[in-house]
């Protein structure tokens, strides 16, 4: 091959490269966003806004939930005394409005129990919603109000999309965003109905908080217990079309870009003449004798002190974000956080005491690599036992509104 050629495939080279960078710097820039920003609280969605974990987290509570795919005129073929159905943020026009509301109605006088979740109030029977008074930039942590059930389970997060304005004996304010109220209960008939201003506490972001969980089970489930079969609705967000994630994503110019990836393949090596082979590279040492080498710079390193340091800090972020243990007093020392942990969760926490102490002092004394292995092992198990009473704790939710708060 010639110079010339050379200079030549040099140049083509240059040109379908540049051409790609600018093909992929395109199709970057104006791209959608993913599928994780999907702003609907459907079951199906696993992002922030989705309600999934709710889902999920019923199910793994042995609790009666499925899915609603079905337009609400089929609510009458459901037993009402023992359905609770949620519609979390459902998008319905003016006409569809008026008939969801007096099926709902329906619904309600037989018993049933209706949780929605939204600024569109009007849906449910003798409902009206109306703008927030002051814009809520983030989350919303409520004020309770009155001794009700959904009152009583404290402070949660929500964004307020809306607040209740219809007025009557019958409404019950349980939560509100300043001036507004944004829960609402009342009766209908032998059911009740519930208003959540938006779908926040039941979503998978939302239902991080402990308090967020309590609004949910008590909404579902009322005083009358958990012996009711939850109906979470997806029909109201399927009927306005699933949301796409490659929906306006430029499929030409992607096209385009491995049409030209393929055409620089080909006139890269259709041109070159001879036998193409990879140059012999001599490996700097066997693969052993690079093990024993990685081996010895990690003991240089201190490896063991790092290791446990890693693990006693992630149980103690653990104490301190799941199960309420105080940041003073983790700093006080293995011995406050074993007496909180007694004192919130009951039981023996002298294990857990111990390794925290014998983590502490591993800066000071050097460690062996198989001391350090069990040590970093103990502080694990220590940890999983605190997240099995934490969840066993959180999870035990009684029928009876005093004990879910």
């Amino acid at each position: 091959m010639s110079a010339g050629d050379t200079r030549n495939d040099r140049k083509l080279l240059l040109i379908l490269g540049g051409a790609m960078v600018i093909l992929v710097i395109g199709v970057c820039l104006i791209a959608p966003a993913g599928a994780k920003e999907d702003p609907r609280p459907t079951t199906y969605n696993a992002g922030g806004a989705g309600a999934k974990a709710a889902f999920l987290t019923l199910q793994g509570m042995g609790r009666d939930v499925q899915r609603w795919d079905r337009p609400t005129n089929e609510i009458d073929g459901v037993d009402a005394i023992r359905t609770t159905l949620v519609l979390a943020e459902p998008i319905a026009n003016t006409h569809q409005t008026k008939v969801i509301a007096g099926e709902l109605k329906t619904f309600l006088e037989r018993g049933g129990r209706v949780l929605l979740a939204g600024g569109n109030g009007a849906l449910l029977p003798e409902g009206e919603t109306g703008a927030p008074s002051l814009f809520q930039k983030g989350l919303c942590e409520t004020a309770p109000e009155g001794p009700g059930l959904l009152a009583a389970v404290g402070k949660v997060e929500l964004s307020e999309k809306a607040q209740w304005t219809a007025e009557g004996p019958q409404f019950r304010v349980e939560q509100r965003c300043g001036k507004d109220a944004v829960v609402v209960r009342y009766p209908m008939g032998k059911g009740e109905a519930i208003w959540w201003s938006s779908a926040t506490p039941l979503s998978n972001a939302g239902l991080k908080t402990d308090a967020n969980l309590k609004l949910l089970l008590a909404s579902l489930y009322g005083d009358g217990g958990d012996g009711r079969t939850v109906l979470l609705d997806e029909y109201l967000h399927a009927e306005h079309g699933e949301y796409d994630p490659t929906k306006g994503l430029p499929l030409r110019w992607l096209w385009v870009q491995v049409l030209v990836a393929f055409v620089l393949l080909v006139l890269s090596f259709s041109r070159r003449k001879g036998p193409l082979r990879l140059p012999v590279v001599l490996p700097r040492s066997s693969p052993l004798e690079f093990a024993e080498s990685m081996g010895d710079l990690y003991a240089k390193a201190g490896a063991t002190g790092a290791a446990t340091a890693a693990a006693e800090r992630r149980l103690l972020r653990m104490l301190q974000r799941e199960a309420g243990v105080a940041r003073a007093t983790i700093d006080q020392g293995p011995q406050a956080v074993g007496e909180a942990l007694e004192a919130r969760l009951g039981g023996d926490w002298s294990r857990l005491v111990k390794h925290l102490s014998e983590a502490a002092g591993v800066g000071e004394t050097e460690l062996a690599p198989r001391s350090a292995l069990a040590l970093v092992r103990a502080l694990a198990e220590d940890e999983a036992e605190v997240k099995k009473k934490v969840l066993g704790s959180r999870f035990q939710v009684s029928g009876a509104g005093e004990r879910m708060a």
